[in-house]
């Protein structure tokens, strides 16, 4: 039958699966919107207030579902708009399909009305990217796009279409009716060019088990890997079978169960004393499904001197990128632990597992409570009113590190934040997305009053869809995290990082129709998240904190990660 390319569009998405998109429309998309509209029964679209925010819930959506999250935007600032969002995912590896136009193929390239060169701006933070000027080429390119961004180490594809080749008629079949293998969007079509993914070899696994055994001192390092390819229960077989202390990153919080006697906590710069002296003094490190960042390992060159690391990732150009290893399995990290933990003779607690216990006790004692709020007692309190299954998604800063830090993640996809970008006013819009994805779940944002103001124009989104959403605003009047640094290495000189201005966020979620509550103390904050879980309807809760206090431990940058600070330094 003959239909349009935006109606391909439409029908390509509901094939694969997707039951809703994220956007904003323009003129250059408006065929697709027609579409939409006339498709609404069969596919969801949310309007937010801005592509940015729509780019951060289409990668929310992904992250809290593993299933790839969908985008769109119209050409020119529309689409420059989603820049920041393709770049959070295309760092933490998050499947994500954007859908832009552009201008009609008889006017590209002459600097028309909203004309951009997306793909070309993209190409650094996309898997791939494609401009479709043909429409007979249209539904292969989605097939495409979609089977790129879910096959191997995943991560975001643009697709870029031209509004002419929206509104051209062309011969097409649904997949059922096709029989196309690409329809379903599963598994790997070595057609398009995407490589499958390797497997490891037996040989392979029995070196890898022979390193293993011979360890007496061996300390597992997770990262996101470890959750992208559903393998939190291998990583915990493994763990109990070798009796290895576990670290997890940043993107790994919730791959191992945060209550777990052989968990050490975060690893890196605001790891916790026990990961980092692990690290330092393990004899073997097994790093899985992690890519040794820069805020991981500090100084390089002092990064677990006394180990042989083995590394195991999907990705090849992961290994011997940032830290040499002494030996690497390239695949899937679920195939390999579940063949691995096989091959591996259990092993019983030494005096390694003591040692770890020991450091384990040395912890800062700004973590102790009694002060008027300390972002320990919220944590806390907010995992103790709404459990395990608790999705809970951060912006980045000071708040970001305190939930990792005291949060007691248990559970895969729980904890939703953005690691290698850091990027403010990620959160509010990543909440939206795993809302919308989970709608029986519990959401609860925690935001910095810095990070908040970024993209606080969605509470529009979050009020008009009555998604309940609990965000909690972490308000020190500051810049925490630069002030931090500003303090410990820049003699107190708060060039630009003190936040004395508005907005009175309650005042703010008011406007929004959002029920808004205000906390300076314990007591207060348990009326108030109370009051907030009542009702299954969006709320914020303003937090005010000390604007000094400090995210400890911390290592300074370049230094080796066992030189952590524990103790704030004299005003």
């Amino acid at each position: 039958m003959q239909v349009n390319g935006a109606r391909i569009v439409v029908e390509t998405l509901i094939e694969k699966g997707v039951d809703v998109v994220f956007g904003y429309p323009g003129g250059t998309i408006l065929n697709i919107y027609d579409e939409l509209y006339k498709c609404s029964e069969r596919i969801r679209h949310v309007l937010t207030a801005h592509e940015q925010g729509a780019a951060h819930a289409a990668d929310g959506y992904a992250r809290s579902t593993g299933r790839p999250g969908v985008v769109m935007a119209t050409s020119g600032p529309g689409a420059t708009n989603l820049v920041t969002g393709i770049a959070t995912a295309f760092m933490d590896s998050i499947p994500m399909v954007a859908i832009t136009c552009n201008v009609p193929n008889k006017i590209l390239g002459k600097d028309s009305f909203q004309e951009v060169d997306i793909a070309g701006i993209t190409m650094p933070i996309t898997k791939h990217n494609y401009i479709v000027k043909d429409v007979a080429a249209l539904a292969d390119t989605l097939d495409q796009a979609f089977v790129i961004a879910t096959t191997g180490r995943k991560g975001p594809v643009l697709v870029d279409i031209t509004k002419d080749v929206t509104a051209t008629l062309c011969e097409w079949e649904p997949a059922s009716e096709r029989g196309s293998a690409k329809a379903s969007g599963g598994g790997c079509d070595l057609r398009f060019g995407a490589k499958a993914t390797r497997r490891v070899s037996d040989e392979e696994l029995e070196e890898a088990a022979h390193l293993i055994a011979q360890s007496r001192a061996p300390f597992i390092y997770a990262g996101g890997g470890v959750i992208a390819s559903e393998a939190s229960a291998d990583l915990r077989k493994l763990a109990e079978r070798i009796k290895a202390p576990v670290a997890l990153s940043l993107m790994g919080q919730g791959a191992f169960p945060s209550h777990h006697p052989l968990y050490t906590g975060m690893i890196g710069m605001h790891g916790t004393k026990a990961s980092n002296m692990a690290a330092s003094k393990s004899d073997l490190l097994i790093a899985i499904g992690a890519r040794f960042s820069d805020r991981v390992v500090s100084d390089a060159s002092h990064f677990a001197m006394k180990a042989k690391i083995l590394h195991i990732d999907i990705d090849p150009a992961e290994i011997n990128k940032n830290v040499s290893s002494y030996f690497s399995l390239v695949g899937d990290v679920k195939d390999v632990l579940s063949r691995l933990v096989v091959k591996l003779p259990a092993k019983e607690t030494t005096d390694w597992n003591g040692h770890i216990d020991a450091w384990k006790k040395e912890v800062p004692s700004a973590h102790g409570l009694g002060k008027r709020l300390h972002p320990r007692f919220i944590m806390e309190t907010i995992h103790e009113k709404t459990g395990d299954d608790t999705i809970v998604t951060t912006e980045v800063g000071q708040h970001q590190m305190w939930t990792a830090q005291f949060y007691p993640f248990s559970k895969p996809r729980t904890f939703i934040s953005s690691g290698g970008l850091g990027t403010m006013g990620f959160g509010t819009g990543a909440a939206m997305g795993a809302q919308v994805a989970n709608p029986d779940a519990q959401v609860v944002h925690i935001a910095g009053d810095g990070s908040f103001r970024m993209n606080c124009n969605e509470l529009s989104t979050i009020s008009h869809y009555n998604l309940p959403i609990l965000i909690v605003v972490m308000n020190n009047g500051t810049l925490g995290m630069v002030r931090q640094w500003q303090t410990m290495f820049y003699q107190g000189r708060y060039s630009e990082t003190t936040l004395d201005r508005p907005p009175d966020f309650v005042k703010l979620a008011d406007a929004y129709g959002v029920r808004g509550f205000k906390a300076s103390n314990e007591e207060e904050f348990r009326e108030a998240l109370d009051a907030a879980l009542s009702e299954r309807r969006p709320a914020l809760i303003e937090c005010l904190l000390e604007i000094d206090e400090k995210v400890l431990p911390m290592v300074p940058s370049g230094r080796p990660i066992d030189e952590l600070i524990l103790e704030p330094p004299e005003e």
